[in-house]
């Protein structure tokens, strides 16, 4: 089969910050079918990105080469595995829609993960987290094929080597692997995660004593739209910082010398999370604007594009912040979206 490619195409429609670059040529994989002839383009004039939902990315310039824009679709159940539901679904599959799909056949273990945008393909990549869930703990395995050689590769947990808001695909040689598809293993047996008081807090003013796997769901639902903004409605890729891990001692040091500084547990019982939002707060960011670049007013982790803001605009007022938490904190953040 034939992929649709296209050239000179204007990519503001398919990323969630709405910046206005434009692909030399775009090529649109939808069946796996067509990838014999997708590495034959590629190897023509090598990929500059691979294009999956758009949401954590940001365009500083025009990608030169060759944009490649994931569009492989298809879910389904493989079976049933030491109590466990094995479920798979195709790369360009939309995240939140597979959740819910889920969560449509009865099964748990993905409904803290509610409504993050991208695709599935994309969620191992930075292993997704949130409300006290990352992807990671949920997953079983992916298809991956090399866009150097066409090698195709089967990655179980351990060789994606899964970090905080990180993978092997995310580095060096191992970036070069398209991911076609991932499995998870998920139950028909609630076992509702609520570590985060939010979620707590959410549940009780519902009314939900026991919630259920569709409980949690509409609960962190309510809670996202709450406090981020739609980039259907104003250009954003969600947080754009990481939260960073520092050792426990030099966390507890700084919270005794900047009152009110919350400390949540790290990756490791000698390690500690803290909160990026709270530092970009005090620094006085949040609702800041420089023309079309600025920081949203409900929440300073997220940065914004108000209409006709560049990506060099962007990352600019992303440097202004880092820099300036890092002179009162002495914190290196750590942008989450990648920077073209």
């Amino acid at each position: 089969m034939a992929p649709i490619v296209r050239r000179a195409v204007s990519l503001k429609a398919l990323n969630s910050f709405g910046v206005d670059a434009r692909a030399e040529r775009l090529v649109e994989l939808r069946d796996p079918a067509e990838l014999p002839a997708v590495l034959a383009l590629l190897r023509e004039r090598p990929p500059a990105l691979v294009l999956g939902g758009g949401s954590n990315l940001l365009f500083s310039r025009d990608p030169p080469g060759t944009v490649l824009r994931v569009m492989l679709g298809g879910r389904r159940v493989l079976g049933e595995r030491a109590g466990e539901t094995l479920v798979e679904a195709a790369a360009g599959e939309n995240w939140h829609g597979f959740v819910e799909w889920t969560l449509g056949l009865g099964l748990n273990g993905l409904e803290n993960l509610s409504l993050i945008p991208g695709t599935v393909g994309a969620a191992p990549v930075q292993n997704v987290g949130a409300y006290g869930v990352e992807v990671c703990e949920r997953f079983d395995s992916l298809d991956a094929v090399s866009l150097p050689d066409g090698a195709l590769r089967r990655f179980d947990a351990g060789d994606c080597s899964f970090g905080y808001r990180d993978s092997v695909f995310r580095h060096g040689a191992d970036a070069q692997w398209l991911i076609t598809a991932v499995r998870f293993r998920l139950s028909r047996t609630p076992r509702p995660c609520l570590d985060y008081g939010e979620l707590r807090d959410e549940l009780r003013a519902r009314g939900v004593a026991s919630p259920g796997a569709r409980e949690v769901a509409d609960a962190v639902c309510a809670i996202r739209r709450r406090k981020l903004p739609d980039p259907a409605e104003i250009g954003n890729a969600g947080s754009f910082f990481r939260n960073p891990v520092v050792e426990r001692a030099r966390a507890e040091q700084l919270a005794r010398a900047h009152s009110g500084m919350p400390i949540y547990p790290g990756i490791s019982p000698a390690t500690a999370k803290l909160s990026a939002a709270w530092m970009i707060d005090r620094c006085g960011w949040k609702g800041w604007r420089d023309g079309d670049a600025g920081v949203h007013e409900r929440h300073a982790l997220v940065l914004v594009n108000h209409g006709n803001a560049s990506g060099a605009q962007i990352v600019a007022l992303a440097a202004r912040i880092r820099e300036s938490v890092r002179q009162r904190f002495g914190i290196e953040l750590e942008p989450e979206p990648v920077v073209v």
